[in-house]
């Protein structure tokens, strides 16, 4: 039996305090505790602060006839008695004088501001009553400007919810099968819930919450709607039961673990797994040109933690530090800031340019200038000359602008076509758009090649190419211009031998539908189609957009394909979560 208002109070009490106490420079074992309430929520609160260091003489209960002390008769039972102490204390008020922790699990207004004041410097107060906690906010913020204060209410900071760690905790103890939860399950669920308290936040948690929490006195607990709980403290607790021998099927994976919780919520992760796993494997260097935005610092730091390799944050040193410390987001050793005015590589970049483009108008000192105070030049030049693996940008410049910048720096790959190509994930089915960002009007040919390039990079991401070349008619009705062009490239794919499935020209439920399909049953592809070519990039940018506002897709992209080395372009409005999953793919390098 686990009850959550029980064990799981006690677990999610304890990750804040945690981070409390860490906060205000305690140590546990030194910590003076007073917990007000000795139901079972107060006491399964005391069993795991003993159990993750707290000495028994420093955590005293009380109930509504006073303190628990050792010789104590009246209103005992064998549950209080456990926390019978040596004191000289006999009323709440008298045991908090001097407490560094107020634990209420009690009444409205159990707690006075006299009792408030005389505790300890820097007190941490968790008044958990609900719905009305023993002493409110306000009232404690009257007394003492140094307190932290949690509260059950989500209407405050710090909510002690107890849905930041129940599903998690038997989502973790179930997946392992676990006999029982035990203590250390307990404990490392609590230690999970903290940490990530202490981790940057996410865009999306930010445009939930109203505001981007830091972890300090007014954020000590993760939010109820992180997307990241699926993911940290399932594995936590997972990971303690196999070590404590309680788990009758032991997970041999854990990262592939992670994965496969965080596509149950998320479904880009599910796709995105072996781009992951991957980089896992072989972590790459990537160029992040606009280094000193917030989102884009944000990103770097997600990218390095989650083990997809290092960060080349390219900007001012000084600016992207203050930014990173604003942001509580901690720069570590895989995370190199690279200042292009000043870098020794500046001159060979220089020259690398001018050669390109002294030919197109460009005289040395262009070049010289485009690399001194242009990021977007500056990173494109180091991914083509083997300083960095690849490049993310676009935060601060729209797609076509960004494209400009990268196309005076590298080539296309030879063999491959320049374009772009949207993942778009609806009802459980993924299928790839192209082309989505560069060419407007293409002709046949043009058609053809994307078709080609298209079904590359759904290979490369590990799908077995199904291409519908896609129109307003469908094999040719009603006549038109642009079926005609689509009609011509599917001839020349003929003649090219291409080793993929493919036909057209269809409309898009043709295409998608296998019902539909039963009226051409002459149609080559042998089930629906997963990569769709548009007859122009109006309709492919149309339509991906409009899928993600209105049907709920989730869209990844476009990515750029085709270049001669690997860049990836985020749309103006990226957040964080979009950019880590772009320098990802920019890392995988879906041309190769």
């Amino acid at each position: 039996m686990f009850h959550d208002d029980q064990h799981g109070t006690s677990i999610i009490a304890a990750a804040g305090l945690i981070n409390a106490l860490e906060l205000t420079g305690r140590e546990i074992a030194n910590t003076k505790l007073v917990c007000n309430g000795a139901g079972s929520a107060g006491i399964a609160c005391l069993e795991l602060l003993r159990a993750i260091g707290f000495r028994p003489e420093n955590l005293i209960l009380c109930d509504t006839k006073g303190v628990i002390y050792e010789g104590r008769t009246d209103g005992m039972n064998q549950w209080k008695s456990g926390f019978a102490v040596k004191t000289k204390a006999r009323t709440l008020a008298e045991a908090l004088a001097g407490a560094d922790v107020l634990f209420g699990l009690s009444v409205k207004g159990a707690v006075t501001k006299d009792m408030v004041k005389s505790m300890a410097d820097k007190p941490i107060i968790f008044a958990m009553a609900n719905p009305d906690p023993e002493i409110t906010v306000e009232e404690v913020a009257e007394v003492r400007a140094d307190a932290i204060m949690a509260t059950g209410r989500s209407d405050y900071p710090n909510q002690i919810n107890n849905v930041l760690g129940f599903p998690y905790i038997f989502r973790g103890a179930l997946d392992v099968r676990a006999r029982a939860i035990n203590m250390e399950m307990k404990i490392a669920a609590a230690h999970a819930l903290a940490a990530l308290a202490r981790a940057d936040v996410p865009d999306e948690v930010a445009a939930a919450y109203g505001a981007r929490p830091k972890y300090g006195p007014d954020y000590i607990i993760p939010v109820p709607f992180d997307p990241r709980l699926i993911s940290d403290i399932p594995p936590a607790v997972a990971q303690a039961a196999m070590d404590t021998k309680v788990a009758r099927k032991p997970i041999a994976d854990m990262e592939v673990y992670r994965h496969q919780l965080r596509s149950r919520l998320d479904p880009i992760a599910g796709v995105l797994q072996g781009v992951y796993e991957r980089l896992h494997r072989r972590p790459r260097r990537v160029a992040f040109a606009e280094g000193e935005e917030e989102q884009v610092i944000r990103a770097a730091a997600t990218f390095v933690h989650q083990g997809l390799g290092s960060a080349l944050l390219v900007g001012r040193e000084r600016r992207v530090r203050e930014t990173a410390q604003m942001l509580g987001v901690e720069l570590g050793g895989n995370i190199e800031i690279i200042n292009a005015a000043m870098s020794s590589r500046n001159a060979a970049y220089a020259a690398y340019l001018y050669e390109r483009l002294q030919r197109h108008g460009f005289l040395q000192r262009d070049c010289q200038r485009l690399v001194n105070q242009d990021r977007n030049h500056f990173a494109s030049c180091m991914v083509a000359l083997g300083d960095a693996d690849a490049m993310v940008t676009g935060v601060t410049r729209n797609f076509s602008v960004a494209l400009e910048d990268v196309r005076r720096c590298i080539d296309p790959k030879p063999g491959h076509r320049v374009m772009g190509i949207s993942l778009v994930l609806a009802r459980g089915r993924t299928v790839l758009v192209a082309d989505t960002a560069v060419t407007e009007m293409p002709g046949s040919n043009d058609l053809a090649e994307i078709a080609i390039e298209a079904a590359r990079v759904a290979r490369t991401l590990g799908y077995v190419p199904r291409v519908a070349l896609l129109a307003f008619s469908t094999f040719g009705h009603p006549e038109g211009e642009r079926s005609e062009r689509v009609q011509e490239a599917v001839r020349l794919l003929d003649n090219k031998r291409v080793d993929f499935e493919y036909d057209g020209d269809m409309a898009a439920d043709v295409a998608l539908n296998m019902e539909l399909r039963e009226a051409y049953p002459f149609c080559r592809l042998s089930g629906p189609a997963n990569v769709l070519i548009m007859p122009a990039f109006h309709s492919a940018s149309i339509s991906t957009k409009m899928l993600r506002e209105l049907g709920g897709a989730n869209v990844i992209g476009p990515m750029l394909v085709g270049l001669d080395h690997s860049v990836q372009i985020v749309p103006l409005s990226a957040n964080d979560a979009q950019l880590v999953n772009m320098a990802a793919l920019a890392a995988y390098n879906v041309s190769s």
